[in-house]
């Protein structure tokens, strides 16, 4: 196995990778920076479009364009590069955070407070026409979402809690319950951030603090650890043309000067090739 620079960045907190196939490319983000990157491999090409917001996600539309998790709410950018709001919701000192498409292409965006004050923040389910509703409360700092292959189950983090969850998901209405704990990550082994779901139905999930990158299985069973080159991982998933590679996105915030020095890639983008078996990511239907 090879881990290979994808990105050679200096990102202050990189996040959210997400491979658009309609144009094999992997949209990524700099929240601190508002900058949404698209890197296309086949060029070696990393282009960035600078938002108005701190953006905490990016994911493709099924229209074209894409669908932005801003400070302030949801916004959509059409292929010209024009801006409208879809949901607004604006906080004084929250922002948005990591967020997933579900099977049916509904948006689940992710808050957290900028200060990271205990359960201020919520996991938001949004449809194409703009209906939005918080369907998990009380959340520190909302982070990985992701679904079963089949569609039965929904996963999510709530970093803080060094947990990942599960909940029962019904795709037919976008609704979760009987959240539960699937596993728990250990004190001194870093925070678990983005995740991913795998065809076999593993979570890969990414450890802030840990220099890893962990599989575990569809009974919580920890079956495989990836050592990185970088202090934060921060979120993972599966692109390439068979969905076989795995892109692991990282921050530099944070950081003391000598560890930007020890490890010279904190905030690049890495992949590991053919490490797993993805599947198709969906694209929002708004």
């Amino acid at each position: 196995m090879s881990i290979e620079v994808a990105v050679r960045a200096s990102a202050q907190l990189g996040e959210g990778p997400t491979w658009d196939h309609s144009s094999s490319t992997l949209l990524w983000v700099d929240i601190l920076a508002s900058e949404v990157h698209r890197y296309a491999p086949a060029r070696d090409d990393d282009a960035v479009l600078v938002v108005p917001q701190h953006v905490g996600a990016a994911k493709p539309r099924a229209q074209g364009g894409i669908v932005c998790n801003l400070r302030d709410g949801i916004a959509l950018v059409d292929r010209d590069g024009s801006k409208s709001w879809l949901v607004y919701w604006a906080r004084e000192g929250v922002r948005g955070n990591d967020a997933g498409i579900d099977p049916s292409g509904r948006l689940w965006a992710g808050t957290m407070r900028y200060d990271q004050a205990a359960d201020e923040g919520w996991l938001a389910r949004i449809t194409g026409d703009g209906s939005a509703k918080v369907m998990v409360d009380k959340v520190n700092t909302s982070n990985g979402v992701g679904w079963s292959p089949d569609g039965t189950l929904m996963y999510f983090i709530d970093t803080p809690t060094r947990r990942i969850d599960v909940l029962d998901f019904d795709n037919a209405t976008g609704t979760v319950a009987n959240r539960r704990p699937l596993t728990h990550v250990g004190n001194t082994e870093g925070w678990p951030d983005g995740l991913t779901v795998d065809a076999d139905g593993c979570v890969w999930v990414a450890l802030w603090g840990g220099h890893a990158v962990r599989r575990y299985t569809p009974a919580g069973e920890l079956d495989r650890e990836i050592e990185v080159p970088v202090d934060n991982p921060t979120a993972c998933c599966f692109g390439g043309a068979d969905f076989t590679d795995l892109y692991v996105t990282s921050a530099r915030v944070g950081l003391s000067d000598e560890a930007l020095m020890d490890r010279q890639l904190n905030g690049s983008v890495l992949v590991l090739p053919g490490v797993g078996q993805g599947v198709p990511s969906v694209a929002f239907n708004g």
